[in-house]
């Protein structure tokens, strides 16, 4: 939508309320998401949308494992914890090491931590 059809489109709210602050809305529809970062950050959070994997990244989120370890830490099978890592690593919220015979996966980087650590926070706080 562009800015300038902003000023024939009102809420049937406002009109009774009060008329629409066309430069506040100009200013907002600016800053606002783009569509594509929109469906990318939907992407992202419907990833996230799943309890085994959110079991995952905490287990990432203490230390880096093996798939095998990992499958017996979340109590399901290594094809399983594979299958998710894939979907992990596609978004990069996860990545991995080789050593030797052997692949160690850690959390991408600390932004992943961060949002991890500050949902868990969040949700462990009192309701009001």
């Amino acid at each position: 939508m562009n800015p300038a059809s902003l000023e024939n489109e009102k809420s049937p709210n406002c009109e009774v309320q009060h008329p629409v602050d066309i430069n506040s809305v100009r200013q907002i529809h600016r800053d606002i998401l783009s569509v594509e970062k929109a469906q990318r950050m939907a992407e992202f959070f419907s990833l996230l949308g799943d309890a085994n994997r959110l079991r995952i990244l905490s287990a990432l989120a203490k230390q880096e494992l093996c798939v095998c370890d990992l499958a017996a830490v979340v109590k399901m099978s290594e094809s399983a914890v594979s299958h998710q890592l894939r979907a992990l690593r596609a978004l990069r919220l996860v990545s991995y090491r080789k050593q030797g015979r052997n692949v160690f996966y850690y959390l991408k980087d600390s932004h992943v931590l961060n949002l991890y650590r500050e949902v868990a926070e969040h949700l462990d706080e009192p309701e009001d």
